[in-house]
C-alpha cells in the first residue's frame, strides 16, 4: 500500500490501508509468472484453442504503481461458444458477471480464500474494438515509459487524497486514461499497419 507522505507503521497511514484496502502496491516481478499459471489454468479448464491470453491491465508493465490483480484479456472466437464452456471456470473459482457494463464482453472475477480480489478475466471476441484497445494501452505504456511513469505519479497522488476509495481512484484516473488511449490506438494502430 502507498501511503504517501504518511510512515507505514503510523497509526494514520494504517487506518488508509484498512479503508482503502491496498489500491495500489509497487510493482511485483511476480505477476508476470501468476499471469501465465493463471493464464495456463484456464486454457487448460476450456480446452485447447478456445481463448487466447494476454496479460493487460497495470500488473503487466513493470515498474509502475498497480492494484494487486491480474487483469487477463481473452480473446474467443465468439461469445456463444464461451458462454458454453465458461462453467468449467467455476472449478478455478471465477464468478461469471456477464458483460458487466460493457456491451460484447464476458466478464469473470476471481477471489482468494480471504476474499481478496486476485483476478479480472474481461473476454471479447477476437480483434474487436475493446479487445484492441486495451493491448494498445498496455503496449503504449510498454513503449513509453515516461507515460507509464506519469502513469504511476498520477496513481500516487490520488490514493494520497484523504477519503479515496476504489470508485473514486478509477474516476481521478479516466481524463489521463482516455487522453493516453487515444494517442496509444493512433500509435497501436501505426504500428500494426493498415
Amino acid at each position: 500500500m502507498v501511503c504517501v507522505g504518511l510512515a507505514p507503521s503510523s497509526t494514520a497511514c494504517r487506518g488508509r490501508e484498512a479503508a482503502m484496502d491496498a489500491i495500489v502496491v509497487p510493482h511485483d516481478p511476480a505477476w508476470a509468472d501468476a499471469f501465465h499459471a493463471e493464464a495456463a489454468a484456464i486454457s487448460s479448464r476450456l480446452g485447447a484453442g478456445t481463448i487466447r491470453l494476454h496479460h493487460i491491465g497495470s500488473t503487466a508493465i513493470a515498474g509502475i504503481l498497480a492494484k494487486p490483480t491480474i487483469d487477463l484479456l481473452g480473446e474467443v472466437p465468439d461469445l456463444a461458444g464461451l458462454d458454453l464452456v465458461s462453467p468449467a471456470l467455476e472449478g478455478l473459482n471465477y464468478r461469471a458477471m456477464g458483460p458487466h457494463g460493457i456491451e460484447g464482453r464476458r466478464f469473470f472475477l476471481k477471489d482468494d480464500a480471504a476474499g481478496r480480489r486476485t483476478h479480472h478475466l474481461h473476454v471479447f471476441v477476437q480483434g474487436s474494438a475493446h479487445a484492441v484497445r486495451h493491448l494498445a494501452f498496455r503496449d503504449y505504456l510498454i513503449a513509453h515509459p515516461e507515460t507509464a511513469a506519469a502513469y504511476s505519479a498520477l496513481k500516487r497522488q490520488i490514493v494520497a487524497l484523504p477519503g479515496t476509495t476504489r470508485d473514486t481512484y478509477l474516476v481521478a484516473k479516466g481524463p489521463f486514461i482516455a487522453r493516453t488511449e487515444a494517442e496509444a490506438l493512433a500509435w497501436y494502430q501505426g504500428r500494426e499497419g493498415p
